[in-house]
């Protein structure tokens, strides 16, 4: 059965970025429906025994499993969520990420544009990524629940965009918040661990 992460911070720990009061929601409501309705969907099937990587990409591709999947989905989504952030973060990208962020899109500029454009025209509920696809740096955008793992790709840094994730404090300026998650909240070093 698969269980709510314990967070890295305290729940007042990225305020005023993201409030004790969106993180109390996102992290112990949202997340943990998540994760209450995947472990009754799997409950004595055989997708029980996979980890939580296959199981996502067994059910991506079937409609008669879309409720397994989706739980699944913003479970893995969420657990890499709350790594990618830290008290205090953002700032200096490490060297070995900057230099494939310079190779992939120019400059650290540029990549911070795309990256917040990404999120800014996902249409809806949804997410915005950096990617590792065949050793080089993408940037990409998925609607509800999905992820890059069911398009081969390895994620390195999400950010959600569902309006749960930044209401409370942003009302509807999501730009404002990306810009806040990119500037002071990313965990660089955890973005980079993941390459």
């Amino acid at each position: 059965m698969f269980e709510l992460p314990k967070l890295d911070y305290k729940n007042d720990a990225l305020s005023p970025i993201m409030s004790e009061q969106t993180l109390d929601l996102h992290h112990g409501k949202h997340h943990q429906t998540y994760i209450t309705n995947l472990n009754n969907f799997i409950k004595d099937t055989e997708l029980e025994k996979l980890t939580l990587e296959d199981i996502i990409k067994k059910t991506s591709s079937d409609r008669n499993k879309s409720g397994i999947f989706n739980n699944a989905s913003q479970h893995w989504n969420h657990n890499l969520f709350w790594k990618c952030m830290k008290p205090n973060g953002g700032g200096k990208i490490p060297a070995k990420l900057e230099k494939k962020i310079n190779i992939a899109f120019g400059n650290v500029v540029k990549f911070k544009e795309e990256f917040i454009n990404a999120g800014v025209t996902q249409f809806g509920s949804g997410w915005c990524w950096l990617s590792l696809h065949n050793d080089k740096l993408v940037i990409s955008k998925t609607p509800n629940a999905e992820n890059p793992l069911i398009h081969g790709m390895k994620p390195l840094l999400g950010c959600d965009v569902w309006e749960h994730s930044y209401y409370l404090d942003y009302k509807n300026k999501r730009p404002v918040y990306l810009e806040n998650f990119f500037d002071k909240l990313v965990n660089w070093d955890f973005v980079e661990s993941n390459l």
